[in-house]
């Protein structure tokens, strides 16, 4: 079965983001998969890791997506954080941006979520 961490905040200090989970999941042993999907239905996007056994969505809702916006805008470096350690997302920007360019006008991904992701990142 999937694991999934919620993203509750996020924080930016000087040139990164952190996007942060109220989790006691052990963050350090997930390795990063540069991929991210969407989750339509909740409107969020998901970034994947692997802990070598199964997959970890780490889920990011609409509410900070402001901030995304703003650590696409100033190319911040991107981290996941929790209470006991953090890791770095690589391509998580590139990544972001990738989708947010698919689901413009796109119906397919419903339209809140088309409506949602035009309003924050246009």
């Amino acid at each position: 079965m999937n694991k999934k961490i919620m993203i509750t905040s996020t924080e930016i200090r000087q040139e990164e983001i952190y996007l942060l989970s109220e989790s006691h999941f052990d963050i350090i042993a997930l390795k990063p998969m540069e991929q991210m999907l969407v989750d339509s239905d909740n409107l969020s996007f998901i970034y994947i890791m692997d802990d070598e056994s199964d997959y970890t969505y780490i889920s990011i809702p609409s509410f900070v997506w402001p901030e995304l916006r703003k650590a696409l805008e100033k190319n911040l470096m991107v981290f996941l954080e929790n209470q006991d350690s953090r890791v770095c997302l690589p391509n998580f920007l590139e990544e972001l941006q990738y989708l947010i360019e698919n689901i413009k006008g796109n119906s397919n991904y419903g339209a809140q979520m088309v409506e949602n992701v035009e309003k924050n990142f246009d």
